[in-house]
């Protein structure tokens, strides 16, 4: 009899760490399931005007959004045409720039004014799902709405393109997308790095530079997992392409003047004499085309950043 009530007791506490462990799966899984749900709460939009075309011009060159949406043997006569096809290699896969256009189809023309907002600053499809961040929402996430509204005026504006978007190269564990919330939790912040007090002409530069165009996500190192090194803070960073290395922008190694920060925004002209060549002269292009406050604001904020070797 003793003997059996051992048994039973064996039992018992076989049945409930089995059912513990069960009921932490669950838990786990319910942790999971909440954290990786794509948040597709579009920003709001009170106190926004209507879409200004001009304005979204500016942020369309600000965003460098040709640069990377135009398709690989685009001319300058097609730079507007968003055809998409741009590759970018990088540690987890080559991922390939979509299609943006206007097209119906083929494009994004019948996204509505929140979808395209979602997307741009939550990094989420209309069809809910998670975007790789090789398109950087995480810099774009600190949008204005009223930036994000003038932004698709413009885009509207734009020809149209019929070639279909080209699928990522991506292989398991990252063709999951659903992960990509954990992703999103650790490194996506709507938060600047740069803080405390600052004039107006850095808070403007840091919008720029942390923002609109994107500087960070270049000229910041990244990690294993690919978030950024924010303890490196645009102090140069490995070229994904395998080929050389984006160079560090601090204090530190471009002790450049304003004055000298401000030109080569305009003409792509180091004050060695030197000229900006690569993917940097396109991003000059499109600097060029911004109000020269604007460059000088830009200018501004590298300058107050801290000097990292």
């Amino acid at each position: 009899m003793p003997q059996g009530l051992s048994r039973s007791q064996e039992l018992i506490a076989a049945m409930r760490l089995v059912t513990g462990l069960a009921l932490a799966a669950c838990a786990a899984g319910l942790v999971f399931w909440g954290v990786t749900t794509p948040d597709r709460t579009p920003p709001d939009f009170a106190g926004t005007s209507a879409g200004d075309v001009e304005a979204g011009a500016l942020v369309f060159a600000a965003g460098g959004c040709a640069s990377c949406h135009k398709a690989p043997d685009a001319g300058a006569e097609n730079k507007l045409v968003l055809a998409g096809g741009h590759a970018f290699p990088s540690d987890f896969g080559t991922f390939y720039a979509p299609n943006i256009s206007p097209d119906q189809q083929a494009g994004i023309g019948q996204w509505t004014k929140d979808e395209f907002a979602v997307a741009l600053t939550k990094g989420v499809s209309p069809e809910g799902a998670h975007y790789y961040p090789a398109f950087p929402y995480a810099a774009y996430s600190k949008m204005t709405a009223q930036d994000v509204v003038d932004l698709f005026a413009y885009m509207k504006t734009l020809p149209t393109a019929q070639t279909p978007s080209r699928e990522h190269d991506v292989g398991f564990p990252f063709s999951i997308r659903r992960t990509l919330g954990v992703w999103k939790h650790l490194f996506v912040s709507d938060d600047y790095h740069i803080t405390g007090t600052l004039s107006p002409e850095v808070e403007r530069g840091r919008y720029l530079a942390e923002a609109l165009t994107h500087c960070t996500e270049c000229h910041t190192e990244r990690n294993a997992l690919g978030g950024l090194n924010t303890g490196r803070w645009l102090a140069g960073a490995p070229n994904p392409s395998g080929k050389g290395r984006i160079p560090n922008i601090t204090p530190s190694d471009l002790d450049w003047s304003e004055a000298d920060l401000v030109a080569y925004f305009t003409s792509g002209f180091t004050p060695d004499y030197d000229s900006a060549g690569g993917e940097m002269a396109e991003v000059i292009e499109n600097l060029a085309l911004l109000p020269a406050e604007d460059r000088a604001a830009l200018a501004a904020y590298l300058q107050a950043v801290p000097a990292i070797p």
